[in-house]
């Protein structure tokens, strides 16, 4: 009976970042997910309870996976806080576990989300309070059980978070007072560039190290689920599956490849950054896959014994008043670096400063819209001939 439970496919919410839907998409069907609807920010999916623990695992760009168990319309607050308390909260709660509600409403008669989670809670404690005379209580920081409750055009969604701590928090990062890209977002520029994790990737401007982290990751096929902290969700729900779970997690980890896929290469001015880079790369157990150093970008140079392939870079975006100059310094000297040192790679450039990114000098063959945070920023795309572009066009067409 219980292998055939466990077999049984349901319904899933994978959350992400704007501009990285497709690429999540693509990692769940890569772990047998079936797609049903990609949508903004959120991937709907269906898959077995091994699926859901895999999913967890091995996602890269995903930020939370729910599961959702209830849905119904409320177009008032005495509507809400009935029809959640005619759910059997026993199925998915104790009353000796914690538990929070994250809401999230839209266009709909009850504006305020924090209300909402309130009245929601309300309801889900009278019920215990009622059948029991003792009730579960509330841990906003570190819950056993973390709710969804997404409310759009007055049609609420209740679902159990599998996630625990967001899945972005790997958990290598060391303590760090820059403000660095966060780790599924940075995956993400890698998968968007294309990057297969076989061929050379260099950043000549890799700060604390986040961008090479996470391409070591993907090379050397480890599961950045494995540096979760804490415990998952879906570890503290009524239906988890130990030996199952133990048995997703011990195929991950024979899964990682102990021989370097490819030269994986950084540096930056700062000595400090350097350090901390060292630090993160060390904490996730990659140090062997990566080469650091301390180097300006103007001095970048690509590796002398590896293949052409991906320049990646996150240079600063210059937030503070009067850095216009320097910052468009910066990027023309970017600029320079990429044309005289790079030639036969592709480079990116991620950036919120569009307007210093002109100075690069080159024309970008894609533009992908992103945001770090509240900024919005682009994924540029350059693609770095040998010798000029006209050159090689007229050596195609015969010398025309």
């Amino acid at each position: 009976m219980s292998a055939n439970r466990r077999d049984q496919p349901f319904y899933m919410t994978a959350t992400t970042q704007f501009g990285l839907e497709e690429v999540l998409a693509q990692e769940l069907r890569a772990l047998g997910a079936k797609v049903e609807k990609v949508g903004l920010r959120a991937i709907e999916f269906t898959g077995n309870q091994q699926l859901l623990y895999e999913a967890c695992l091995w996602c890269r760009t995903a930020m939370r996976i729910l599961r959702p168990f209830a849905s119904f319309h409320a177009p008032d607050e005495k509507t809400l806080y009935r029809e959640v308390g005619r759910l059997d909260w026993s199925k998915y709660l104790r009353q000796d576990q914690t538990f929070a509600i994250t809401a999230v409403v839209n266009k709909s008669n009850l504006e305020h989300s924090l209300f909402v989670a309130q009245l929601t809670k309300d309801a889900i404690v009278d019920q215990f309070r009622n059948r029991t005379g003792e009730r579960p209580n509330v841990d906003v920081r570190n819950p056993d059980i973390r709710l969804h409750l997404h409310m759009i055009e007055n049609e609420v969604v209740l679902s159990l978070d599998a996630s625990g701590e967001s899945l972005h928090k790997r958990g290598y990062r060391q303590q760090t007072n820059v403000a660095p890209l966060n780790e599924a977002l940075a995956a993400g520029l890698l998968l968007l560039a294309g990057w297969d994790g076989k061929t050379t990737l260099v950043d000549p401007m890799c700060g604390s190290g986040t961008l090479l982290t996470e391409a070591a990751l993907i090379a050397q096929r480890i599961a950045p689920g494995l540096y979760h902290q804490g415990k998952f969700g879906f570890e503290n729900w009524a239906d988890f599956d130990a030996v199952l779970w133990e048995t997703v997690q011990m195929d991950a980890r024979q899964m990682r490849l102990e021989e370097p896929q490819c030269y994986l290469g950084g540096s930056d001015l700062s000595r400090d950054f350097i350090e901390l880079a060292r630090e993160n790369v060390a904490a996730a157990d990659v140090e062997d896959f990566i080469r650091l150093g301390v180097r300006d970008v103007k001095d970048a140079v690509a590796p002398a014994r590896a293949a052409p392939g991906i320049v990646i870079m996150n240079p600063p975006y210059g937030e503070r008043i009067g850095e216009e100059t320097e910052m468009d310094d910066l990027y023309k000297t970017i600029g320079d670096t990429l044309k005289t040192n790079f030639q036969g790679y592709d480079a990116y450039i991620f950036t919120g400063n569009l307007q210093a990114a002109k100075r690069v000098g080159l024309k970008a063959s894609r533009r992908i819209p992103l945001y770090n945070g509240p900024i919005d920023c682009r994924l540029l795309k350059y693609e770095l001939y040998r010798g000029t572009r006209k050159v090689a066009k007229e050596g195609e067409e015969g010398g025309e």
